[in-house]
């Protein structure tokens, strides 16, 4: 067995145009048999703030792994100083169920969100009939996840970036920006200037409340990593609407249930991203519709990507080896 954490995820290193391929060859199994994913449990006690959720997965294919991911969710450890979010993982072999890997890194779950949003903005990119040369990013909450997204863009899209604009209730230091972005992103006062002007607009935060509460621009395609923070009223006309899996999404006051409940969206309003990806699905769209993209997050793409890393560990021989 071999262990892996942040400090080994970061030496093997975040080949974004390859982890996103992994990620769109993941989803074509979706609703086949070559991907299982059960829905998630959730555990919460005493503070019911908090959650750690098991996202157990087998994706065959190309990838063929199988194994779960155990990731802890406590919002508090912000006031605290430590990370809100701790994520674990194993896998196990395909044939024999031995555990092949531990892999303990906060990292990973972050690089797997950036990588599902890469693939999300591509098929957004690529179904505009006249795509534009250069497009503006407005990212509000720069903590880890922020943080890693403006990463994967600077990397995959950094030559059509036109502007970024970013926001955050904590405030922002350009020291934690990577240094070859410092000069390019541009640091708002409000989240209302980093929405009003960005054609893809990602919220990355830990929000307690729904603070977006005005209509999206015509075009613009909306990136809501952080699930909760759409108020009904500022997306209950958009048609464009996209989930990774609706089972997952439409539960736990995601701003997809809230639209459930309220207004009577249903599984057959939506997209899924399989049918984005692999069946051009925006195109039944204009180009001037806004997307809105709300990813729960599919246990398939951790275990895809960790098992990618595990390769990678092996080639190398990056890693710890565990009797």
């Amino acid at each position: 067995m071999i262990y892996l954490n942040d400090s080994h995820i970061d030496r093997i290193g975040s080949p974004w145009r390859e982890l996103m391929r992994i990620v769109s060859a993941a989803l074509k199994h979706q609703g086949t048999e070559e991907l299982v994913q059960p829905l998630k449990p959730y555990l919460r006690f005493r503070d019911l703030r908090n959650r750690i959720i098991a996202m157990p997965a087998f994706v065959g294919g190309e990838v063929e792994a199988s194994g779960i991911k155990w990731i802890a969710s406590f919002p508090g450890n912000l006031e605290r100083g430590l990370p809100r979010a701790h994520n674990t993982l194993i896998l196990n072999d395909t044939s024999t169920g031995a555990p092949v890997a531990f892999l303990r890194s906060s990292r990973l779950s972050a690089i797997r969100t950036a990588a599902v949003s890469g693939v999300m903005l591509d098929a957004y990119l690529n179904r505009k009939r006249e795509p534009a040369p250069r497009f503006r990013v407005g990212i509000v909450g720069m903590g880890p996840i922020g943080l890693t997204h403006l990463q994967m863009l600077h990397s995959v899209y950094g030559d059509r970036l036109e502007e970024i604009r970013a926001f955050d209730v904590r405030g922002v230091s350009l020291e934690t920006l990577p240094a070859e972005l410092r000069g390019q992103v541009r640091i708002c006062p409000d989240w209302r200037e980093v929405y009003d002007r960005s054609d893809v607009f990602l919220t990355c935060t830990t929000s307690p409340e729904r603070y977006i509460d005005r209509p999206a621009r015509p075009g613009t395609l909306l990136l809501n990593v952080s699930l909760r923070d759409y108020a009904p009223d500022s997306v209950k006309l958009l048609r464009a609407i996209v989930v990774d899996d609706w089972r997952e999404v439409c539960r736990e006051n995601t701003d997809i249930e809230k639209l459930h409940l309220l207004h009577g969206l249903a599984e057959k309003d939506v997209l899924t991203l399989k049918q984005v990806v692999w069946e051009k699905g925006l195109e039944a769209y204009p180009p001037e519709e806004a997307v809105f993209f709300n990813p729960m997050g599919m246990a398939a793409f951790d275990i895809a990507l960790a098992a990618y890393y595990l390769r990678q560990a092996e080639r190398t021989g990056i890693g710890t080896r565990l009797e």
